[in-house]
């Protein structure tokens, strides 16, 4: 196998996912029968996650555990590896869960399977990617999608959605350009390990943070511009007109995939970029505040939405703040091996937290579109209507707040005992204290569900693919709550790359 062929292989699954994309908009035109369209997409992820299959089993025979590919800006380990199974899953349930819904937009069936896809590919290819400059292209690539679906609905809030989309993801990619640019200056290098080793010979000043004000500049903004991409306080400011306007499936897609992947382009950069340990105690204190406040801020703000978008826009916002936690106790562990719990809790509640949103959006989807509402209250008598959507959805919202047997409760012990045992119990503490405070708005939805009295009689009867995408998140919330030793493993195997 030559380099060049080697190189293709390694990017196989951002390649085929792309691929994908392109035959559904063929497909589009050439056939009548709209499903088709979808079946296609379905049908096609099988190849990305194969190829991610394969690289998996490929990196166990190697002598490396990372795999460095194009001029060493793309790498494939297990840490790249795990993000790309957890975004394909995702990508595949979004788009099981759209068959029906966009049964409204049958023009435009094939352009909404292909932009999930576009997305999802940079989504994978952000995971993979070591240097600045691929980096950003990745985001673009990520985000210029999901602007366009975000407006698919191509009404007034629909409109409106997307264009506050594109507008502040044009702001927080300059801010994040600039953070780039004077890191670039600083170390003449755009490679994030050629950055951490050019900060290792810069004489740094303790009595300044980062040692240095460009550095502290750099970071900040760095931290800015990708606090937008995950939606934490105080750069969350999009996320509830975004989500309430956007197609819910794109709204679920957006809430999950995008955050997999946000999280997983952070881990890299400060972990690999920032990791030396003078200054992973300053980044940590600042991920610690964000913690705090988007976690706290998110709840307060979900208990007052009355449209079920919105509450979980918001309590996207909180999940961001808990997913936080993590990465403060991971910047505490730089230099600790890989049995270290912060690093793996964080892509252990990730995994949860994807799961969890999946069969609550899911279950949404299929609520809404029988009752033509968002509203909260509309709700009412859900329970007598579909008791199995009254119980999925229950389930879903005992997971985010983190109630046993659900996959959620498990997580947030793993995260909370991860920070206690790093010295950060009064964070781990005000982690408990908002799950219980979060209790309040999610269990307000099946208070009306159960309790009061439905609009009509008539039996809620989603779709058989619909139904399917939300058994399978159901199965996945409730096995892996049962039985998370998978979950773990697989996260310590993939954490395992990123600490060597």
């Amino acid at each position: 196998m030559t380099i060049e062929l080697h190189d293709l292989y390694l990017l196989s699954p951002v390649i085929s996912m792309a691929s994908l994309a392109v035959l559904v908009i063929v497909v589009d035109l050439m056939n009548r029968d709209k499903l088709i369209v979808s079946l296609v997409g379905l049908i096609g992820l099988l190849v990305p996650i194969s190829f991610s299959i394969s690289l998996w089993i490929y990196s166990n025979g190697s002598n490396s555990q990372t795999i460095p590919s194009i001029y060493s800006t793309y790498v494939v380990d297990k840490f790249s590896l795990y993000f790309a199974f957890l975004i394909i899953t995702s990508t595949f349930l979004v788009l099981l869960s759209s068959t029906n819904y966009i049964d409204n937009m049958p023009k435009f069936r094939g352009e909404y399977n292909a932009l999930i896809l576009f997305s999802a590919s940079g989504m994978i290819l952000l995971s993979s990617t070591v240097e600045l400059i691929t980096i950003y292209v990745s985001l673009e690539l990520t985000a210029l999608p999901i602007a366009a679906l975000a407006a698919f609905h191509r009404n007034k809030q629909s409109t409106e959605s997307g264009i506050k989309f594109l507008i502040l993801s044009a702001i927080s990619s300059a801010i994040l350009l600039y953070g780039m640019v004077i890191v670039y200056g600083l170390t003449g290098t755009t490679s994030l390990t050629e950055i951490a080793s050019q900060i290792s010979n810069i004489e740094l000043n303790s009595s300044i943070a980062f040692g240095n004000y460009a550095l502290l500049l750099g970071i900040v903004l760095l931290i800015a511009g990708f606090g937008f991409k995950i939606a934490v306080v105080p750069f969350h400011m999009w996320a509830p007109d975004v989500y309430e306007g956007s197609p819910t499936p794109v709204t679920a897609f957006l809430s999950v995939a995008s955050k997999a992947a946000g999280f997983a382009v952070i881990l890299r950069i400060f972990y690999i970029g920032f990791g030396i340990e003078s200054l992973s105690a300053d980044w940590s204190q600042i991920f610690v505040i964000l913690s705090v406040l988007s976690m706290t801020i998110g709840n307060l703000v979900a208990i007052r939405q009355d449209n079920i978008k919105r509450m979980l826009a918001y309590s996207t916002v909180a999940h961001a703040g808990y997913l936080l936690v993590g990465l403060a106790v991971v910047s505490t562990n730089v230099t600790e091996t890989t049995n270290t719990p912060g690093p793996t809790a964080l892509l252990v509640y990730l995994s949860g937290y994807v799961f969890t949103n999946l069969l609550v959006f899911s279950t949404v989807i299929a609520i809404s579109t029988d009752i033509k509402s968002y509203s909260i209250v509309s709700y009412g008598g859900v329970a007598r209507r579909s008791p199995f959507l009254a119980a999925t959805l229950f389930f879903g919202m005992i997971s985010l707040i983190g109630i046993p047997p659900a996959v959620g409760f498990i997580t947030k012990l793993y995260l909370f005992g991860a920070a206690v045992g790093n010295g950060l119990t009064w964070l781990a503490v005000a982690g408990v204290l908002n799950s219980v405070l979060s209790a309040y708005y999610y269990l307000r939805v099946v208070k009306f569900m159960y309790l009061s009295k439905p609009s009509n009689e008539e039996p809620i009867k989603p779709s058989l693919l619909l139904r399917l995408s939300i058994a399978v998140s159901f199965t996945s919330v409730l096995c892996f709550g049962i039985y998370p030793t998978p979950l773990i493993n697989l996260a310590k195997t993939a954490i395992s790359t990123l600490l060597t």
